[in-house]
């Protein structure tokens, strides 16, 4: 359930459609770290008032927003650890955990206003090659790296103040522990833009070009950071504030979690697509390989197998945007399976980017770009926008530099999770975009991941590949597997027809929005 749509969770100053706060300047994106605390609660005292027999849990393993993060203060470590005291259960979490912060806002993968910070890094460490080289990305501005020295240079008491800086994927594990110096996994690790992506191990030479220059030089910064450690590293055990509370036992073991891109990698042996707030096309590279061109961002999934992914900001959050500018509701899916089922595939051009777009890059633009000389309404302004959204992720990510090892990938079947997933329409657009069968893995995406990765944490190392295989084939039992059409495959991939006017208006939009705002 969306924060929006549950009355115990309002109230913590984000913006109903956005789920973020308001932004003080463009591209700033945060969200209320209050209200991960409250969500935790709502979601244990929920599986309470439904009588579940939280004692058979064995262990919890998380997801969280990935590049997401907390700025902790000196307070929080005495006052996570009073969760492990029986007596903190004659509080709330809220109230135990609110002067935690050092700062008031959690920064979330949607931020854009660090052009000038991830500049700076990539320029201190011997730019792009030599920042690639190191963590695996060219420091994309959502990367923890740069928030931490655009917070600093704008906030130095809030820097000062911060003790523990601890990424979303981190924050509930380390709260069910009641320890907020557990450590990040290291495939989470790969987002904040600090990690060396072959070492697992924070960088000295990158931690040096972020903070150098601040405070404390990179020696406050390292200080702030928590330790590396692999993804199904087991923590701690649950503390007594949910023992007490919501009947926990208390040898449930608490696995280091990691972030949601990485949890829904989980799910798939070949590449996934996730079809979430944003949407991320993860290509397997069992080599440990990197794009060189730094189109894709070099990752671990919550197992530690490597993976590249890219990302596009505007995801299925746009989407729910465009059906309340149509005067719809967010979640009304059937209007838009009936868009989808009565509109050509590849039949119109029209763009939607009302944030700055990460992959392919271009500006924001509030107003929707059409290209064609169709009727504007839901249907065509829906069906042309999930055509340029897919075709883009799909035709920019084949730029990403081939592996021999992707390449083999890429002659199976591809995931796709997720709620836009659960879409024949959009399932059928996916696997004929792709050319390749479409299998719907769900909605659950980076949760389920998480749930299989924490059953893979239980036993023994020699038996986690086994594991892990064994519980994906029953997660894809009697899940739908979509064929491309061929008549769709045509209408995209035919020289001159859909995927080649995309790329070509599109780098014509790029170079226009890029113009009226300066850039």
């Amino acid at each position: 359930m969306a924060y929006r749509d549950d009355p115990r969770l309002l109230g913590f100053g984000f913006e109903h459609d956005t789920l973020i706060i308001p932004a003080r300047e463009s591209g700033e994106a945060e969200q209320p770290p209050r209200l991960f605390i409250a969500a935790l609660e709502a979601l244990l005292s929920d599986m309470k008032d439904a009588g579940f027999d939280t004692s058979t849990i064995a262990a919890i393993n998380t997801s969280g927003q990935q590049h997401g993060h907390v700025y902790l203060n000196g307070h929080a470590k005495a006052a996570f650890a009073r969760l492990r005291e029986p007596s903190s259960a004659n509080d709330n979490l809220l109230s135990t955990l609110t002067d935690c912060f050092a700062y008031g806002g959690a920064p979330i993968w949607k931020t854009a206003n660090t052009a000038a910070e991830a500049a700076h890094i990539r320029a201190a460490v011997g730019g792009k090659a030599a920042i690639i080289q190191r963590i695996g990305s060219d420091i994309p501005l959502r990367f923890a790296a740069t928030v931490h020295r655009k917070l600093a240079g704008r906030y130095p008491e809030s820097y000062a103040a911060t003790r523990h800086i601890v990424q979303i994927s981190s924050l509930i594990p380390a709260i069910l522990a009641g320890d907020c110096t557990i450590p990040i996994d290291f495939g989470n690790a790969c987002g904040t833009g600090l990690m060396n992506y072959q070492a697992r191990a924070w960088d000295d030479t990158v931690l040096q070009a972020v903070a150098g220059d601040l405070p404390g030089g990179s020696a406050a910064l390292a200080s702030k950071l928590a330790p590396i450690a692999h993804p199904l590293a087991v923590c701690g055990t649950v503390a007594a504030y949910f023992q007490v509370n919501y009947g926990l036992s208390p040898d449930c073991r608490i696995i280091a979690g990691s972030g949601d891109n990485p949890q829904s990698k989980v799910l798939a042996s070949g590449d996934l697509l996730s079809l979430g707030t944003s949407f991320v096309y993860m290509i397997s590279s069992p080599d440990g390989s990197v794009d060189v061109t730094g189109t894709a961002n070099a990752m671990y999934d919550g197992l530690g197998r490597p993976f590249n992914f890219v990302c596009r900001t505007n995801g299925a959050l746009v989407w729910d945007r465009l059906r309340l500018r149509h005067g719809l509701g967010a979640k009304d899916y059937a209007a838009c399976d009936a868009a989808l089922h009565g509109t050509l595939p590849g039949g119109l051009l029209r763009f939607w980017h009302p944030d700055t777009e990460t992959f392919p890059t271009v500006a924001s633009k509030s107003e929707q770009v059409r290209l064609d000389q169709e009727p504007v309404n839901f249907a065509s302004d829906f069906s042309a926008v999930v055509d340029s959204s897919l075709g883009l992720v799909y035709r920019y990510g084949m730029k990403i530099a081939d592996t021999a090892a992707s390449t083999r990938q890429r002659t199976m079947g591809i995931c796709v999770c997720g709620g836009p997933s659960t879409s024949p329409g959009i399932m059928s657009r996916i696997a004929a975009i792709w050319n390749r069968p479409a299998i719907q893995a769900g909605q659950a995406g980076a949760a389920l991941g998480a749930a299989v990765a924490a059953a893979v944490a239980m036993v023994r190392k020699n038996e986690r590949d086994a594991t892990a295989e064994k519980l994906r084939q029953a997660i894809f039992t009697g899940k739908a597997i979509i064929h491309p059409d061929p008549a769709m495959v045509q209408a995209y991939h035919a020289p001159g027809g859909y995927l080649d006017q995309l790329e070509v208006a599109f780098e014509k939009l790029r170079i226009y929005t890029n113009r009226e705002w300066g850039k």
